[in-house]
């Protein structure tokens, strides 16, 4: 990869063997104690004298930790410091939360490591003279391994996340497209197109009579499976769209502000922060405009005559509405379907004010 080829950021999750298990959970309470021994000294520093410790000035303090006993890397060590100033300014708070090592709530497993610490060679992972094996469904042979971590899931299940360098490379369409985000599908394309989602609402029944049941370990296999499937169609759209589109113009809607409604079940079941994270970053490296416009009335405009007819659904009493007919020009509209419609109008309207946007799109609108 040269100097001038543009290049991305990009994080890989992979599976750990299980039989590599138990020395993560060792190291991950070793994790716990420090955390906690940081969080407890920055706050009493911070009491008497007014001041917030550094990761620099943390880094003195555990300094020949693992002579004491601990088995952790230093600069591992190094990582959890570094790790808990960016989250203390971060929640701006004078005390982080426990890491907690046992009972009920304990906290999943973590582990940091830097990229000096860690090698990857003949299909295994080394670390501190150990060798991992995972599930290599990327290839890591060729990439040159950053920072990461050791991650567990709610089933003890270990994972091994990593940034690596990937080139970027821009795609060659001249299309836009305009997306509406919704309830009763998670997303409609102004092509027609349409993803529906609602995977938690295809297993609830299933759930309810696991956790009635009182089965834990299927209630969180369950759970997993509805995150798999969602997160699983959500990167297949969204790649599918950064491949084939030029422009991507999505509805602003906030899943932050309908979580405190009625609605909060069915819009974290969308997952539109998800699929708005995803088109963000795949644009980017695709080389892709990718832009959030205002979607009000969206649904109520027709998007053949441009008007807010009578006939138009509006309002909560609207919700139920799927198909409307446009009292001024008679056109028969699909809800979400006109909404994304009237939203890639916007979008282009946008980009006729002058708002600024990659060299290599703007190609795709100059013809």
């Amino acid at each position: 990869m040269s100097e001038s080829t543009p290049i991305a950021i990009r994080t890989l999750r992979l599976r750990i063997k299980d039989k590599h298990a138990k020395m993560l959970c060792t190291q991950a309470r070793e994790v716990n104690f420090v955390w906690n021994f940081i969080n407890e000294l920055s706050e009493k520093h911070t009491r008497h004298t007014g001041k917030f410790f550094s990761a620099y000035d943390l880094n003195a303090y555990t300094t020949g930790a693992s002579k004491e006993g601990l088995s952790l890397h230093s600069q591992t060590i190094q990582a959890i410091n570094e790790e808990f100033v960016t989250r203390r300014i971060q929640f701006r708070k004078l005390r982080l939360s426990w890491r907690k090592s046992g009972g009920t709530r304990r906290s999943l497993g973590w582990i940091p490591i830097k990229k000096s610490v860690i090698r990857y060679r003949n299909g295994q992972l080394y670390y501190q003279g150990q060798a991992i094996s995972l599930w290599d469904s990327y290839g890591l042979a060729d990439y040159e391994l950053g920072s990461g971590t050791f991650s567990e899931d709610s089933r003890g299940r270990w994972y091994f996340n990593t940034t690596v360098k990937v080139e970027k490379k821009p795609n060659t369409a001249t299309k836009s497209i305009g997306i509406d985000l919704g309830l009763k599908e998670c997303a409609v394309a102004s092509d027609g197109q349409r993803l529906v989602g609602r995977h938690y609402r295809k297993l609830e029944s299933r759930l309810g009579m696991a956790q009635r049941a009182n089965k834990k370990s299927l209630v969180k296999a369950i759970h997993a499976k509805i995150k798999n499937r969602r997160k699983d169609e959500l990167h297949k759209f969204s790649t599918m769209l950064t491949q084939h589109y030029g422009a991507i113009f999505v509805g602003n809607v906030s899943s932050s502000k309908l979580i405190k409604t009625k609605m909060a079940k069915s819009t974290l079941d969308a997952g539109w922060s998800s699929l708005k994270t995803m088109l963000e970053y795949k644009s980017d490296c695709a080389g892709v405009m990718y832009e959030e416009v205002n979607e009000s009335n969206t649904t109520q405009t027709c998007s053949y005559c441009g008007s807010i007819a009578v006939s138009s659904p509006k309002g909560r009493a609207g919700l139920g509405i799927r198909e409307w007919t446009c009292s001024d020009c008679g056109s028969v509209n699909d809800r979400d379907l006109n909404a994304a419609r009237n939203i890639l109008a916007r979008g282009h309207s946008r980009l006729a004010l002058g708002i600024p946007f990659p060299f290599a799109v703007i190609s795709c609108f100059s013809t």
